[in-house]
């Protein structure tokens, strides 16, 4: 089957294994490609010289025929394997095969005797450590524990739990550790199950939580969680990080314990395990990290190659795991040391050969590795060279041309010219790697090319190669020139007039200026030729005031920035004092301290004149209410008056008092003769206002309830405690005790109209 293949690559490579003392092991190894190809195996990178111990097959598989641990010169047939293979394009090595003896050592934990109530829990331990890993089975009174029983747990780790115990699982209890290279036993010990079930409570309490576990994707992890506590406790299981554990591979043994099947990454995290209190919150956590590795496996391979010499070849290598793997790049089976022409980056992901000859043919191989696990992959370089390739390209020169181009031309080969289809110009920053060079493509019959949009002050490498449909000739002669320096950028300009023979100028300083940086100011008056300057003006100044000046023409002002490498372009402003000073007298200019002593005083009258309104209210809102508490002790009194007997008009003086309702206005309707106060609505109106002694007075409604005193007493004066002026106002003078439209009101219009 050898041989279907062109490239060299393994078919089968060799696997991690655990041999067992005095057996025979075998190590495989397939390969393909063009023959012949030989097979040589290492181990921890020594050369495997056939012996009668361990030898080649025809396959290509190493046989060991009595696997030693440790032989008799103290040498060992442990170690790293690896099986090398070449022919006649290189030589490639597979991934490296752990080799262990299988060991058992003494059991380090051994069970303990216990005592446990009715209906409590009872664990066992027992731990050993070997390869490979020993699986523990448990006896009681030396027959196998039944593990059909569901009170019965037996974790991997060589842990027996019992719930729910009984006086049946009373007991003597031991272990059994077996693997390929032993069997033990474990001591013995006794279970002893006292007295009844207890109904005393106790608090929840986890008495085993999870340990810390590092695992690889596939196997199955066993996080242990047993709680006690009565009534008996609820174990619930999570995540610290709070996502999901999800139902796929998961499985609950026993009372608590969490066990995860084909394990992935994704399964990496805290987990926490919770006894919780039947119907309350009452808990107790524990916590146990999970660790799952990934071995190191290829996203992306490298891919075999053929390329023209001299052009570059690249490789790229993209592995995954977990932890993320180490890439290393051998070269026929060798460490691959990188130079000026061979180049590695993104975390060794990608390999660059640049200006490949001959030399760099060969067989390169990508190894990725963790703690977990490696894998190899490998790929060919195949350098392109043909007979009858032109010559190199031939005076090669590069001149500047400005800030950002440099011209670069040649002359064609001096040989094999007639194929020639183009020519490629390599350009790069003197300064920076191979890697960092670019190309630009140009016509056969083209020899110059004008390279642009460079930096300025910079040193740049050319070098031309001449291409044919065959391949391309050997890189022409290196040739390296700097461009020119750039002048400054144009600044920004501004105007601004002082007055009628005064301007200001102001400006941003240019971000490109360079050393021995300043500006240049010019102005002239707009109908003449000569400008006036240049002013010459440092780079820290951004402002120049141009004085006397004519008020009656246009001006036009000019700057420029400048550095060592000359003037750059220069910004134009145009300025009329005239019209300037027009606008002025129209518009005079804002007088900043006046403004703002007139917003001072504004300020303080405004705060003044909220001060006398605040006292204004208070002293209208004071007056008011004494204003009404007069009122009404004067319609008290003319109620009091209204009650004794009626004077004849004819005896009564013009400036007597007249019952006027006040909700009628109309003079010619009002008559006083026989007109009687309606109590019950002054009653309505001041219910507070009928005291005893207004009784007393002859202030009473046959109608009325009884007047009851509350906490308010208002104060009467008698009517002759106080007089009224008669006043010749509008005829219809408003009433002082119109504060009702029902009350009654005083009038002082003339008697005979009473």
């Amino acid at each position: 089957d050898f041989g279907r293949s062109s490239e060299l690559a393994f078919v089968v490579e060799p696997s991690d294994d655990i041999a067992v003392q005095e057996q025979p092991l075998i190590l495989y190894c397939q390969v393909e490609g063009i023959q012949p190809i030989t097979i040589t195996w290492r181990k921890n990178g020594v050369m495997i010289v056939d012996n009668e111990n361990a030898f080649m097959l025809a396959n290509g598989s190493l046989y060991v025929s009595r696997f030693q641990r440790v032989r008799g010169d103290g040498s060992s047939d442990e170690g790293e394997y690896d099986c090398m293979a070449q022919n006649h394009y290189g030589l490639v090595v597979s991934r490296k095969a752990k080799i262990q003896a299988a060991t058992m050592s003494d059991f380090h934990i051994h069970p303990q005797n216990a005592v446990v109530e009715e209906g409590g829990v009872a664990r066992f331990q027992c731990q050993i450590h070997g390869l490979p890993e020993p699986v523990i089975l448990w006896q009681k009174n030396r027959m196998p524990v039944n593990t059909d029983n569901e009170r019965y747990t037996l974790l991997p780790k060589g842990v027996l739990q019992i719930t729910g115990l009984r006086a049946e699982d009373s007991g003597i209890f031991h272990c059994v550790a077996t693997n390929i290279a032993n069997v033990k036993f474990s001591r013995e010990a006794r279970l002893t199950v006292s007295g009844s079930h207890s109904t005393v409570y106790k608090d929840p309490m986890i008495l085993v939580g999870p340990e810390n576990l590092t695992l690889t994707v596939h196997q199955t992890a066993v996080l242990e969680c047993i709680a006690t506590g009565n009534p008996r406790p609820i174990v619930s299981w999570s995540r610290l990080d709070g996502r999901p554990i999800g139902v796929e591979g998961i499985q609950v043994l026993g009372t608590g314990n969490l066990m995860i099947s084909d394990l992935t990454v994704q399964h990496s995290g805290i987990y926490v395990c919770a006894a919780n209190k039947p119907g309350t919150r009452v808990r107790r956590t524990a916590q146990g990290r999970l660790v799952v590795q990934a071995p190191a496996e290829f996203v992306q391979h490298p891919q075999s190659i053929s390329r023209p010499a001299g052009t570059t070849a690249i490789f790229t290598c993209v592995a995954q795991g977990e932890p993320p793997p180490q890439i290393t790049w051998l070269r026929n089976g060798q460490i691959l040391e990188t130079s000026d022409h061979i180049k590695l980056k993104n975390n060794n992901s990608t390999l660059s050969i640049y200006g490949i000859n001959q030399a760099d043919e060969a067989i390169y191989q990508c190894i990725a590795e963790n703690s977990a696990g490696s894998t190899q992959a490998s790929a060919r370089l195949t350098v392109l060279w043909a007979d009858g390739l032109p010559s190199p390209p031939q005076s090669v020169k590069a001149e500047t041309v400005s800030a950002t181009t440099i011209q670069v031309s040649w002359k064609e080969p001096l040989q094999n010219t007639k194929e020639i289809i183009g020519y490629v110009l390599h350009i790069r920053k003197a300064a920076d790697p191979e890697e960092m060079e670019y190309q630009e493509a140009v016509s056969k019959s083209t020899f110059q090319q004008l390279v642009t949009d460079l930096e300025p002050s910079t040193s740049y490498s050319f070098y031309i190669k001449a291409y044919t449909s065959r391949g391309a000739s050997k890189p022409s002669e290196v040739t390296v020139v700097s461009t020119l320096g750039e002048v400054p950028a144009m600044p920004s300009l501004f105007i601004k007039v002082i007055n009628s023979t005064a301007v200001q100028a102001t400006w941003e300083p240019s971000i490109k200026l360079g050393q021995h940086e300043g500006f240049k100011l010019y102005y002239r008056k707009v109908h003449l030729s000569q400008y006036t300057g240049p002013v010459l003006l440092p780079s820290n100044v951004t402002t120049y005031n141009i004085t006397h000046l004519d008020a009656s023409v246009v001006y036009e002002v000019k700057l420029l920035a400048y550095n060592q490498h000359g003037d750059g372009n220069s910004t134009v402003r145009f300025v009329s004092l005239r019209e300037t000073m027009e606008r002025t007298v129209l518009n005079p200019p804002c007088d900043c301290m006046k403004d703002e002593q007139s917003n001072k005083t504004s300020t303080t009258g405004i705060i003044i004149g909220i001060h006398i309104g605040v006292t204004c209210i208070i002293f209208c809102v004071l007056f008011l209410m004494f204003g009404y508490r007069g009122r009404l002790l004067m319609c008290k009194n003319v109620q009091e008056q209204l009650s004794t007997p009626q004077i004849p008009r004819n005896q009564r003086s013009t400036t007597g008092l007249v019952l006027n309702g006040a909700a009628r206005r109309d003079r010619d309707d009002r008559d006083m003769n026989g007109k009687q106060l309606d109590m019950n609505e002054l009653e309505r109106l001041f219910p507070a206002s009928l005291t005893q002694e207004q009784q007393d007075k002859g202030i009473t409604s046959a109608h009325s309830p009884p007047i009851t005193h509350d906490d308010t007493q208002i104060s009467t004066l008698p009517l002759d405690e106080f007089s009224i002026i008669e006043e010749q106002t509008d005829p219809l003078p408003k009433s002082p005790c119109s504060s009702s439209p029902a009350a009654p009101a005083l009038d002082h219009s003339p008697t005979n109209e009473g």
